[in-house]
């Protein structure tokens, strides 16, 4: 019972730092859109170029937003001294990188679910694809928000440079932009084993993120 009282009051620490930080998700946002329009008044009235080109542009703006809104997901509370706290009372530290994920993915990734569509229609995306784009974001975005756990909780090793967390969501986000954006331009009969490996990724790193992300974290308090 105690454990499940532990894991409401952090749900709820997490969601009223959030709420009060709500400037943070709407930078996302607004960032997301105006990348959106500057690749508009970048190209030009061209439709016939948004309808080849323009999940490609949707999928690199949501890894690019998502790099921006993830990528310090720890550092605020191991400055403040918060994970020490949650480390020394016995509280599973692999629990708290589950929790944060979940916040991280309500808060900074579903909203995008609504912007999705929106966007679809200003670069001419067809119906048949908008389905399929929501359904590959569906799937890949608790990926990127796993990935930005791992690279959030290594910059606890390195104060010095942030950028190599940047790196590494890039890096690893390739797959998975690759598997996306080939899913919704492919045939009928491509799709299914497509999504399938899409699935095998994401069940991968919903298994090992926990693990690792504690284990980084454990390291950093013990050499603060």
């Amino acid at each position: 019972m105690l454990i499940f009282r532990s894991i409401i009051s952090i749900f709820l620490r997490e969601y009223l730092i959030t709420f009060r930080n709500f400037y943070n998700v709407l930078t996302v946002i607004v960032f997301f859109i105006l990348g959106v329009l500057i690749f508009v008044f970048a190209i030009g009235p061209d439709k016939a170029i948004y309808s080849q080109i323009g999940i490609g542009i949707i999928w690199t703006l949501i890894l690019l937003s998502t790099n921006l809104s993830l990528k310090k997901l720890y550092q605020d509370d191991f400055n403040d001294g918060n994970l020490i706290l949650f480390y020394i009372s016995g509280i599973s530290l692999e629990l708290i990188v589950i929790i944060k994920i979940i916040t991280a993915w309500v808060f900074f990734q579903l909203p995008f679910l609504i912007i999705i569509p929106i966007v679809c229609l200003i670069l001419n995306v067809t119906t048949d694809k908008i389905i399929l784009l929501i359904l590959t974001f569906i799937i890949s975005s608790p990926i990127l928000t796993a990935l930005s756990s791992i690279s959030g909780s290594m910059n606890l090793l390195n104060n010095k440079n942030f950028a190599i967390g940047s790196v590494i969501i890039i890096l690893f986000s390739i797959p998975i932009i690759i598997f996306s954006v080939n899913i919704i331009n492919s045939t009928t009969v491509l799709v299914t084993p497509q999504l399938n490996i899409l699935l095998g990724i994401l069940m991968l790193f919903l298994a090992i993120t926990p693990w690792i992300s504690a284990t980084c974290i454990k390291i950093a308090i013990r050499n603060k």
